[in-house]
C-alpha cells in the first residue's frame, strides 16, 4: 500500500541529516539525478538515495509516496530546466523550435533520467507550465483549438520520442555506443551495388547522417507542415 504523504507544510525536517543538510523535495530530486548519472537506473533505490543524503531511507516517504513518484518528479525537473528563462517572441515558428530544442537538450543532459521519464506523464507543475507555453504559442499563431491540440500532440510526442531515442544511445556503455556508430562505416559502406543498389548509392550520406540526431531536422519539417496547414486555412 502506498505510504501516506505528509502535507507540504509539515514535510521539511526540523533538524539536519547526518550530512548536515535539511531535506527538501528539490534536494532529493537533484540527488536522484546525480545518482542516475553516476550509476544508472539500477543505482536509484531508496536505500542508496538515503545514504547519499545522509538520511534514513524512510525519510524519503515524507516527500514522495514511492520511488515511482520520485521518478515523475525527476522528469518534471528536466522539463523545468528546459523552460528556465524562456520567453515568447512574436515569431511562433521560432518559439516552437526553441521550446523543442530546449526540451530535447534538457533530457539529453541527463540521459539515464531521460530513459526513465521521457515516456511518462506526471501532471506536475513544470510539465503543466510547458504544455501551457506550447499551447499558447500555437493559439497565438492563429490555430483553432482542434488544430492546436493536433499540432501540440505531434510536437510533444516527436520531441519526447527523439529525446528517449537519443538518450538511450548516450546511456549505452562507451564501447557499445562506439561499436554501434562504427556499423555504418564497417557494414553499410561495404555492401555492393549489385546486391544492395540503394544502400550503396546512399552509403556516404548514411555515414555522414546516421550518427547524429535527426531531431532538429524533423522538428523543422513538423513546423513547416504546421505552417502550411495554417496558411491553407
Amino acid at each position: 500500500m502506498p505510504k501516506k504523504v505528509v502535507p507540504e507544510s509539515e514535510r521539511r525536517r526540523r533538524r539536519a541529516t547526518k550530512g548536515g543538510v535539511v531535506l527538501s523535495e528539490q534536494l532529493i530530486v537533484e540527488t536522484a539525478l546525480r545518482m542516475l548519472r553516476e550509476h544508472g537506473s539500477a543505482g536509484l533505490t531508496a536505500r542508496r538515495l538515503g545514504t547519499a543524503l545522509g538520511a534514513d531511507p524512510s525519510a524519503l516517504y515524507r516527500y514522495f509516496r514511492d520511488m515511482d513518484e520520485l521518478t515523475l518528479a525527476v522528469g518534471d525537473e528536466l522539463i523545468g530546466r528546459a523552460l528556465e528563462d524562456w520567453t515568447a517572441s512574436t515569431d511562433w515558428r521560432a518559439d516552437l523550435r526553441e521550446l523543442g530544442l530546449r526540451i530535447h537538450a534538457a533530457y539529453l543532459a541527463h540521459p539515464q533520467a531521460a530513459v526513465l521519464t521521457a515516456s511518462r506523464v506526471s501532471g506536475r507543475a513544470h510539465e503543466i507550465a510547458a504544455d501551457e507555453c506550447i499551447l499558447g504559442v500555437l493559439h497565438g499563431a492563429g490555430f483553432p483549438p482542434p488544430d492546436t491540440v493536433r499540432v501540440y500532440h505531434c510536437f510533444i510526442d516527436q520531441t519526447l520520442a527523439f529525446a528517449a531515442l537519443d538518450a538511450a544511445a548516450l546511456a549505452l556503455p562507451d564501447a557499445a555506443r562506439r561499436a554501434d556508430e562504427a556499423v555504418w562505416q564497417a557494414a553499410y559502406a561495404r555492401l555492393p551495388a549489385a546486391t544492395h543498389p540503394h544502400i550503396a548509392s546512399a552509403a556516404r550520406h548514411l555515414i555522414a547522417e546516421m550518427n547524429i540526431s535527426a531531431y532538429p531536422r524533423a522538428l523543422d519539417m513538423l513546423i513547416a507542415s504546421a505552417a502550411a496547414q495554417l496558411a491553407s486555412g
